[in-house]
C-alpha cells in the first residue's frame, strides 16, 4: 500500500503579500495589466515549486485567483449580471474587477466615461473569515463558457514541468451558494452541468488525469432538491475522461456519508480536523475502488499537528489501502511560513506550523507510514517534545482568570431597565434629530498614518513624537465631523493597527507575527492575532484616546471596541479547550473596557460583533447552543452600563434572517448592518421578526470604490422606510472607512448627511 501527499490548495497573497502590492498598483493605473498578470504568474510558479521541494505529490492549479475562487467560477460560467455590459462569456478583467469592487463612474486615462457600477454581493465563505462574491442569476440568463483559467494554468504548470491536479468548485455548491433574482438557481442546473462537462473535456483535452472538485456543501444540511442535484450532477460528471476527487470540508459528512460514498467519482476527500470521529464510519463506507484523502492537518489553524498521534491512527489504515494524506482543507486559510516570524516568541513559535510546515508535516507523515517510523525519527521527537511542552507550559493557565469566570453571575448579563425605558433615557441624554446619522468606526488609513505606525514600530519615531501625530490626525477627524454635520462621531481609530489586533497586543493570553498575512478578500489581508493562553485585561486600552477624542468636540463621541465573539472568530483560537471557555474569557476583559469608558463619561459606546453570525456552526442541529454562548459574552461585556449608556453594535456581510432571535437577545440598543449591496433585503427579515432596537441600514458600500449620491441613499432609506418605523433608522456606512481614501470619504459622506436631512424634512411634511 502506498501513501501519498496532496495540497487542496495554497496561500494567494505571496509570503509577503506581493499579490496585494500588484492589485493595488494595477487599480491605481501604476501597473499595467501584462505586468499584474505577470506577477500572478510569478506567485503560480513559486507556490508549485515550494510544494513540490516540500515532499506533495498532488499539486493543485487553479487554486490561485486574483480576488475570488466563486468569482472566478462565476466569470468562467459566464454568470454575468447585465448591469456590467459583458455578454456571457466575453468578460475581461475591467468587468471581472467590477464585479469584484464597483466602478467610480469616472473617466479613464483616454476620455471615455465609464458608468458607476455596484459591485456584486459579498459574504463569508462558510464559516471562515475569507469573504466570496455571490453568483447572481436572473429569469432568461443565459450561461456561455468564457476564458477557461483552469485550463490555462494547468497547462502553465505542466509546461514548467509540474503536474498538477486542477481546483474545480463543485456545481451545487456553485448553485447553492448563488442568489436568484426571480429564479431558483437550481432550475439552470442543466445548463450549468452542460458547461462543467465542456471543462471537464477540455481539461482532459489538455492532459489532466485527475480533477479536485470541491463540494464543500456536502458537509451541510441538505435539501432534497441539493441531493437530487448532486445525483445528476455526479451522473454526468463521472462519464467525463478525468477522475474525480470530490473533496469535502470544513466538517464532517456525517449523513451525508453514505450518499457521498456512492456517487460516482474516483477519490473522496474528508477533514478529520474539524469530524476526526468520522474516519472509521468514512471507511466502512467507502468502497476500496474509491481512493480516500484524509484531511489530517489543521488547514484553518496555526498549531502544530502531534504527529506521534497521528500516525497511531493512520498505521492500521495504511496497511490495508492506499492513502492519500492532504491539510483539512485549503492553506488559504493561515499564513504562508513561519520562518518568516523572527520577533515571534521562542516558546510559542514552536507549537506553531503554517502553510509550508503543515506541507512538511504531511511528507513527514508519508515518510513514516512507507518508510517506518526511523526514518523521521528526529521529526516525530521534535513534534512529541513541542505537543509536551504546549501541555504543561504555565503561560497557558491562570488561576485568576479561572477564578473570575466561575465567579460569574446571571444578574451580570442583565440591562437594568428594558428597551422602552432606556430609549427614553438616551433620548434625554443625547437629543439626537430624526435619522441620525454616524459612522461605523476607523477613517482612512492613509499612507502618512501607515508610515508613521511603520516608523514608531521601528523606533525611529518616540512616543511623545507618535502620540503627537495621532492627536492631530484625531483633532482633524473630528473637526472634519462636525464640518460635515454627523450626528455621532468616532475618533477615527488612527493608533489602531488592526480592529481585533489592537486589543490583543493589550491583552494577556495572544501572540503577534510580523507576515502572517491571510486573505480576506481581493488585496485584503489581516493578521489573525493567536490566542495561545488564558485572557484578562492588564489596563484598559481605549479610554485614554476616547478621553483625546471627546475633548475636541460637544458632539458624542463613540466608544469603539470589538466584541468577544469577534475577537475569538477572528483570532486563530487555542484547541485544547472548548471556544465558549475562552470567550467568556475575553467578554470579562471587554466589560471592564466598557466599565472604564462610561465612568470617564462616553454617552454611547459600540461593541463590534461582525463575526457573530460567522462562527455559526454548519449544521442547524448545533446552532443554537453556539448562539446561546455567544449571546451570552456579549451580554456579559455589554450589560453592565446605566439606561442612559446607548450600546452600539456592528455586523457585516452575513445572512442574519435564520438567528434574528439571537441578535435580539444581544439586547443592544443600535445595530448597524451591511444592507448597500443587497438593496436592504436584510431588513425584510428583521421587520418580520419586530426587531425593538434601533437600526442603521448600511447605504454606503464601503469595499468599492464609489461615491454613492445623495438620491440612491434617499432611495435606499426609502426602501428601509418600507420595513421599519423611523424612529428605528439610523444612516450610516456599512463597514468602517479605513480601507478608503478619504477623496472618496468626504463626498460620499457629504451625500449621506444630506440623504439624512432630506428624510427629516419628508418626515417633517408627513407630520
Amino acid at each position: 500500500m502506498t501513501v501519498t501527499v496532496a495540497t487542496l490548495g495554497f496561500p494567494r497573497v505571496g509570503p509577503r503579500r506581493e499579490l496585494k502590492f500588484a492589485l493595488e498598483k494595477y487599480w491605481s493605473g501604476k501597473a499595467s495589466e501584462t505586468e499584474l498578470l505577470e506577477a500572478a504568474a510569478g506567485l503560480r510558479t513559486a507556490a508549485w515549486a515550494r510544494q513540490k521541494a516540500l515532499g506533495a505529490d498532488w499539486l493543485p492549479s487553479n487554486d490561485f485567483s486574483l480576488y475570488d475562487h466563486v468569482l472566478d467560477m462565476s466569470v468562467m460560467l459566464g454568470a454575468i449580471p447585465d448591469r456590467y455590459g459583458a455578454a456571457a462569456g466575453q468578460a475581461d478583467l475591467a468587468t471581472y474587477f467590477a464585479m469584484a469592487r464597483g466602478t467610480t463612474g469616472a473617466e479613464d486615462g483616454c476620455g471615455h466615461a465609464h458608468a458607476s457600477l455596484t459591485a456584486c454581493e459579498m459574504t463569508k465563505w462558510f464559516d471562515t473569515n475569507y469573504h466570496y462574491m455571490v453568483p447572481e442569476l436572473v429569469p432568461g440568463q443565459r450561461l456561455a463558457l468564457g476564458r477557461l483559467k483552469l485550463v490555462d494554468e494547468y497547462r502553465e504548470a505542466r509546461a514548467l514541468g509540474y503536474e498538477t491536479r486542477p481546483v474545480l468548485l463543485g456545481p451545487v455548491t456553485w448553485l447553492s451558494l448563488a442568489k436568484g433574482r426571480g429564479v431558483d438557481p437550481f432550475e439552470m442546473l442543466d445548463e450549468v452541468l452542460g458547461l462543467y462537462v465542456a471543462i471537464l473535456g477540455q481539461l482532459a483535452h489538455a492532459g489532466a488525469d485527475w480533477v479536485q472538485i470541491d463540494e464543500p456543501i456536502l458537509v451541510l444540511d441538505l435539501d432534497e432538491t441539493q441531493r437530487q442535484a448532486l445525483t445528476r450532477a455526479y451522473a454526468k460528471l463521472g462519464r467525463c475522461n478525468v477522475k474525480l476527487m470530490l473533496t469535502t470540508y470544513f466538517g464532517g459528512l456525517d449523513d451525508n456519508l453514505s450518499f457521498a460514498a456512492t456517487l460516482p467519482v474516483s477519490g473522496l476527500h474528508v477533514d478529520l480536523v474539524r469530524a476526526p470521529g468520522q474516519l472509521y464510519a468514512v471507511l466502512k463506507a467507502a468502497p476500496r475502488s474509491l481512493l480516500l484523502s484524509l484531511g489530517v492537518v489543521d488547514g484553518r489553524n496555526v498549531w502544530r499537528a502531534d504527529l506521534e498521534a497521528l500516525l497511531d491512527r493512520l498505521e492500521p489504515i495504511a496497511a490495508t489501502r492506499d492513502l492519500v494524506l492532504a491539510p483539512s482543507c485549503s492553506l488559504l486559510h493561515v499564513p504562508v511560513d513561519l520562518a518568516l516570524e523572527t520577533k515571534l516568541d521562542e516558546e510559542v513559535t514552536q507549537w506553531l506550523a503554517f502553510a509550508v510546515q503543515k506541507v512538511e508535516e504531511l511528507s513527514t507523515l508519508k515518510r513514516a507510514l512507507n518508510e517506518g517510523r526511523g526514518s523521521v525519527a528526529a521529526e516525530l521527537a521534535a513534534s512529541t517534545k513541542a505537543a509536551a511542552n504546549r501541555r504543561t507550559s504555565p503561560r497557558i493557565h491562570d488561576r485568576a482568570v479561572a477564578e473570575r469566570v466561575a465567579g460569574v453571575t446571571s444578574a451580570m448579563r442583565e440591562r437594568r431597565s428594558g428597551h422602552a425605558e432606556r430609549t427614553r433615557a438616551q433620548a434625554e441624554v443625547l437629543g439626537l434629530p430624526a435619522f441620525p446619522t454616524t459612522t461605523i468606526g476607523s477613517f482612512p488609513q492613509t499612507a502618512e498614518v501607515r508610515h508613521a505606525r511603520a516608523e514608531y514600530v521601528r523606533g525611529h519615531l518616540d512616543d511623545a513624537a507618535y502620540e503627537q501625530f495621532l492627536r492631530e490626525e484625531t483633532e482633524r477627524a473630528i473637526r472634519w465631523q462636525e464640518e460635515a454635520g454627523l450626528d455621532m462621531l468616532v475618533h477615527g481609530e488612527f493608533e489602531r493597527n488592526d480592529m481585533v489586533q489592537y486589543f490583543g497586543e493589550q491583552l494577556s493570553g495572544f501572540a503577534f507575527t510580523t507576515s502572517g498575512w491571510v486573505q480576506s478578500y481581493g488585496s485584503r489581508c489581516v493578521r489573525p492575532p493567536i490566542l495561545y493562553g488564558d485572557v484578562s485585561r492588564p489596563e484598559a486600552m481605549t479610554v485614554a484616546w476616547w478621553r483625546t477624542a471627546q475633548g475636541f468636540t460637544d458632539k458624542p463621541v463613540k466608544g469603539m471596541l470589538t466584541g468577544p465573539v469577534t475577537i475569538l472568530n477572528w483570532s486563530f483560537v487555542r484547541d485544547d479547550q472548548p471556544r465558549e471557555a475562552s470567550c467568556r474569557q475575553i467578554a470579562l476583559a471587554i466589560r471592564d473596557e466598557v466599565l472604564d469608558l462610561e465612568a470617564a463619561g462616553a454617552k454611547a459606546i459600540q461593541i463590534d460583533e461582525a463575526a457573530l453570525r460567522e462562527g455559526l456552526p454548519l449544521r442547524k442541529r448545533d446552532w443554537q447552543a453556539y448562539l446561546d454562548w455567544a449571546v451570552d459574552c456579549f451580554r456579559l461585556s455589554a450589560a453592565g452600563v446605566a439606561d442612559a449608556t446607548q450600546i452600539h453594535t456592528h455586523m457585516c456581510y452575513s445572512e442574519f434572517n435564520d438567528i434574528l432571535p439571537s441578535i435580539g437577545a444581544m439586547d443592544t440598543d443600535v445595530i448597524s448592518i451591511e444592507t448597500a449591496r443587497s438593496q436592504m433585503e436584510l431588513l425584510e427579515g428583521f421587520a418580520r421578526y419586530r426587531y425593538p432596537s434601533a437600526i442603521g441600514p448600511g447605504v454606503y458600500d464601503i469595499h468599492a470604490p464609489r461615491v454613492p449620491t445623495e438620491a440612491e441613499i434617499v432611495a435606499l432609506m426609502r426602501l428601509a422606510g418600507r420595513h421599519l418605523r423611523p424612529e428605528q433608522l439610523w444612516v450610516n456606512p456599512d463597514c468602517g472607512l479605513k480601507t478608503r481614501k478619504w477623496e472618496e470619504v468626504k463626498p460620499a459622506i457629504a451625500a449621506m448627511v444630506a440623504a439624512a436631512r432630506t428624510l427629516r424634512a419628508e418626515l417633517l411634511v408627513e407630520a
